[in-house]
């Protein structure tokens, strides 16, 4: 699906980057996004400190959580689950889930005031919405994948979303080369 981003705030979604574990740097791709973000999303596995570092540096503004592969140097610097509104629109993040059965009732249960829940963890794209029999119906739920470490999917891959106006205007699953 394509969408335009010109109006709005613009949000990069990543995680799983698994620098230097699974790749050696981060994908040129992932920085021009990031470039032109106005807010980097990183839900979690990001390994090294220095890819913190490095996105901080080139970013107007990083949300960040830990996940399961981060060291103390990371957890101290990070929460495990982030909370921002952006334009009205309420965003949660947190690194893991869970089992991708039952997923949409379990995080609106845990995510009541959240309009959107981004995630990562299992290097999966993931695009849902908690249905009404939830407690909080209409939660979206995003999983980037991951732009280094494809794992089983056909590709690496990061999302680009548009929030505008009180929702979420466009979301855009992209495909990402690995190329430093």
């Amino acid at each position: 699906m394509r969408a335009e981003f010109s109006t709005g705030t613009r949000l990069l979604l990543i995680a799983d980057t698994h620098i230097p574990k699974k790749a050696r740097a981060m994908p040129a791709a992932v920085w021009e996004e990031a470039a032109r973000a106005d807010v980097v999303f990183h839900a979690g596995d990001w390994v090294d400190e220095a890819v913190l570092d490095a996105l901080e540096a080139r970013a107007r503004r990083v949300v960040g959580v830990w996940g399961n592969n981060d060291g103390p140097a990371l957890r101290a610097r990070l929460p495990e689950v982030a909370r921002l509104e952006v334009e009205g629109v309420r965003i949660a993040m947190v690194h893991e889930t869970g089992s991708a059965a039952g997923r949409e009732m379990r995080m609106a249960a845990a995510f009541p005031d959240a309009d959107v829940l981004v995630f990562g963890h299992s290097h999966i794209p993931w695009d849902t919405v908690a249905g009404p029999e939830t407690a909080n119906p209409g939660l979206r739920l995003l999983n980037p994948g991951s732009c280094t470490d494809r794992r089983r999917q056909p590709e690496c891959t990061l999302m680009r979303a548009t929030v505008a106006d009180g929702r979420v205007a466009a979301v855009e699953l992209v495909p990402v080369d690995r190329t430093p």
